[in-house]
């Protein structure tokens, strides 16, 4: 990997795309006014592609006229564009299940286990298969949007309601039979009959939260980045006075606050809508069509792959909290809180990586592969100032952070303790992100996929359990697992990313958008 010139060009995998890099000087002017298709019409200029005439024309369509070349300042600036509403945008919809939380757990300590129970379900068995599923998206709709077939941008939002829709139908058998499942699992025979009983009322939802994930992507793909945002400045602060409603002020008790999920989660797509007909992002919609019905064959190899990128790291959390608890309850409940803030810092990762794969996905739809891997390098860069920033202030706030969760002072201390270790993931968790969603950006979530279920589960899950409980280093082995887990996912993706030909990106982001 070798660092040179102002444009910091590292080399990413060769392609032939060889004037492209010469035409798009580092030293231009610009604009982070990223809303245009970057490409007038499905695929290259007619003629020779790598001339720098047609390269200049492809940026021409790309960002309009004065603006035929960028530079890694022009990247960071689009990338910083796109994150910051997204950032807003993760903390808004991370609050729902919280505000059910915040507004049951003053019931009492049953409720409150039965509501943390529940909502853990939700997310692992039901929200995070829509947002893994749906990270198809991010390769399909960035890329047809890139290519400037804007209408194939609706089509495959179509196939992906349709098929999140199908997928409900496991999701809600699993979730009305919710209370003899976790019946099995949990001692507290009363604290599964509510959380039972919250699955069957919450999955009215989850129709329209497939509807909303699969909105959100192809609002995303058009570089309308604040469209969810709007939509949860008004639904979040609505959920929060929901769950207060139903639960306080109506009487209705823990029952209320699946009915305020349910409710926000089917008003969300509706909002969402609203903001496309009237405000911006119809012209991507070309009306409902029969072919949403048919080529279903490369959405759902993307989707996939990228349902194991997702889960298999949040699947990993979910293992160690529940082998802290075979420690004892202060390690429980101090798993819980360094999760909680390991998760909080991490979103600025998260939203970076997902600016990235769709900026990356438009111009490899665009067929600007050179370009493309500026905003890899881009990328890549911010996600280390990211993860260091994040280290700094984990590590220089691990006596202060614990107390916003707990007031417990055992919990407090051993959380204290850890936080330097998971600190100093931080970088490595920063780079892993960005590392998959540039794959995603490229189309290979299968990489990704199978690279995270190798390192989490055959290296890292095995690890962090040998040294937790064979080694008694508890909740020190545990996270020293998961770095170690995150130190290969760095370097087989990393160096996938390196190696990789972008010109073949470019050639299959052709065939699919060909397709339809």
């Amino acid at each position: 990997m070798s660092v040179r010139g102002s444009g910091m060009s590292i080399g990413f995998g060769r392609t032939r795309y060889r004037d492209e890099e010469s035409t798009l000087s580092p030293t231009a002017s610009y604009e982070a006014f990223e809303r245009t298709a970057l490409l007038g019409s499905l695929g290259p200029p007619e003629g020779d592609e790598s001339t720098p005439e047609n390269t200049n024309k492809r940026w021409q369509n790309a960002t309009g006229p004065t603006k035929n070349q960028t530079n890694w300042q022009r990247e960071a600036k689009v990338l910083a564009k796109y994150s910051r509403s997204l950032i807003l945008t993760c903390m808004l919809q991370y609050s729902l299940p919280m505000a059910s939380i915040f507004s049951v757990g003053h019931i009492g300590k049953i409720e409150l286990g039965a509501v943390s129970l529940a909502s853990m379900t939700v997310n692992i068995t039901g929200y995070a298969v829509y947002q893994g599923l749906a990270t198809s998206l991010d390769t399909l709709c960035a890329q047809a949007y890139g290519s400037g077939n804007k209408i194939l941008v609706g089509l495959q939002m179509q196939r992906m309601i349709y098929f999140l829709w199908v997928m409900t139908i496991p999701i809600g058998i699993i979730w009305l039979a919710g209370t003899q499942i976790l019946e099995a699992i949990v001692a507290e025979k009363e604290t599964a009959a509510l959380a039972g009983l919250y699955l069957k009322v919450v999955l009215l939802g989850a129709p329209g939260y497939a509807v909303f994930e699969s909105g959100k992507r192809f609002t995303q793909a058009q570089g309308l980045f604040s469209a969810t945002l709007y939509v949860l400045l008004v639904c979040a602060p609505l959920n929060a006075f929901l769950n207060w409603l139903f639960v306080w002020q109506l009487g209705w008790g823990f029952v209320g606050a699946p009915i305020a999920v349910a409710s926000t989660t089917n008003l969300m797509p509706i909002c969402l809508f609203l903001y496309i007909r009237f405000v911006d992002g119809m012209e991507c919609w070309g009306g409902l069509s029969r072919k949403a019905f048919k080529n279903w064959g490369p959405m759902v190899r993307l989707a996939l792959p990228g349902l194991i990128m997702v889960m298999t790291e949040y699947l990993a959390f979910e293992f160690l909290t529940l082998a802290a608890s075979w420690i004892s309850t202060t390690h429980l409940a101090a798993q819980s809180v360094l999760s909680t803030l390991v998760v909080l810092a991490c979103q600025l990762s998260f939203t970076l990586s997902i600016s990235a794969s769709t900026r990356i996905a438009n111009l490899i739809g665009a067929t600007l592969p050179n370009t493309a891997q500026v905003t890899a390098r881009v990328s890549l860069i911010a996600a280390c100032c990211v993860g260091v920033c994040n280290m700094i202030i984990l590590n220089g706030l691990r006596h202060r952070l614990p107390w916003i969760l707990t007031n417990d002072t055992d919990v407090a201390e051993l959380v204290a303790k850890v936080l330097p270790l998971c600190a100093a993931m931080q970088l490595l968790d920063a780079l892993a992100a960005n590392c998959s969603g540039i794959l995603r950006g490229l189309g290979k979530q299968a990489i990704g996929g199978w690279v995270g279920l190798f390192s989490y589960y055959a290296v890292g899950l095995p690890i962090s359990l040998g040294t937790g409980f064979g080694l008694h280093w508890d909740l020190y082995g545990f996270w020293a697992g998961s770095a170690i887990g995150l130190v290969l996912v760095v370097a087989i993706e990393g160096w996938y990313i390196y190696k990789t030909s972008w010109e073949k990106a470019v050639e299959s982001a052709m065939e699919r958008n060909t397709m339809g």
